[in-house]
């Protein structure tokens, strides 16, 4: 693979102690806002946006921006700006209705794709007192520890985990996840950030879901997979801007995952 110089391994990990810097920028302003309580406002997409997503966003791009002035930038609250081969996708708190509800399952999420693919990731659970960061290559990390996925190789051994699914309940595919729940060892719901770091420590074994954003995944994407995960959408497609869903397994079981849910959505539909 030609990796141009400009995205070698030394630039990655100085971009990498970069994002973990705005990381940890934003959990300050987080963390004040969760205990001191926080204005909300609803977007016209009727979803909730605090202070904590303003702020904490401000803070990302004050920290990437110093060093890296020529990148182009896609918040979850600022859009984007500016254009080029390199782009960080910032979500300054992903699981704002959490948030709200007083349910500490929410992060930060900051990723930097190159040419279109994921390099390196930094998710922030500021209230589970964890960040786990990975960047292509050079393995994945959860507060220093290396991460690394388990090795089941059955589905009934597995215990996999769903997130955001409304879409899937409504389309086909729907009976291919009840035959994997009634197949699998266990089914559960952790969701958000924390599944997918689950996964990644061998924790559990597979993560489903059919609503999100990239903003959302990015950075949990290049975690996993440098883990030794396998991270797709669930037709298979790697992660890309406009990237809906998430098939996300231990490498013995993605394909043959994979392969259950195309196959369920080709049966329907003939």
């Amino acid at each position: 693979m030609n990796i141009a110089p400009a995205c070698d391994a030394a630039f990655l990990d100085r971009a990498l102690e970069v994002a973990r810097r705005a990381a940890r920028a934003a959990a300050e302003i987080i963390d004040g806002c969760y205990r001191g309580g926080a204005q909300v406002t609803i977007k016209p997409d009727a979803t909730p946006v605090t202070q904590a997503d303003v702020e904490a966003e401000a803070a990302i791009r004050a920290v990437l921006r110093e060093p890296f002035p020529d990148h182009a930038i896609h918040g979850e609250e600022g859009g984007r700006e500016g254009e080029g081969e390199f782009l960080w996708l910032v979500d300054p708190l992903d699981g704002t209705k959490s948030f709200v509800r007083r349910n500490p399952v929410f992060s930060t999420q900051i990723a930097l794709m190159h040419r279109g693919e994921l390099v390196l990731g930094v998710s922030c659970a500021s209230q589970f007192g964890q960040m786990a960061w990975a960047r292509r290559g050079g393995g994945a990390f959860l507060d220093g520890a290396p991460l690394r996925v388990a090795d089941t190789c059955e589905i009934a051994q597995a215990v996999v985990s769903t997130g955001n699914l409304k879409s899937l309940a409504q389309g086909p595919r729907w009976g291919a996840l009840g035959e994997l729940l009634t197949e699998a060892n266990r089914g559960r719901g952790y969701g958000d950030f924390l599944h997918y770091h689950l996964l990644a420590q061998g924790s559990l074994d597979a993560v489903i879901e059919s609503d999100v954003n990239i903003l959302d995944i990015a950075a949990l994407a290049v975690i996993v997979r440098e883990a030794g995960g396998v991270f797709t959408d669930l037709d298979g497609a790697p992660p890309d801007l406009s990237t809906r869903s998430v098939l996300a397994a231990v490498p013995a079981l993605h394909a043959a995952l994979c392969r259950r849910f195309q196959g369920w959505n080709d049966a329907q539909a003939a």
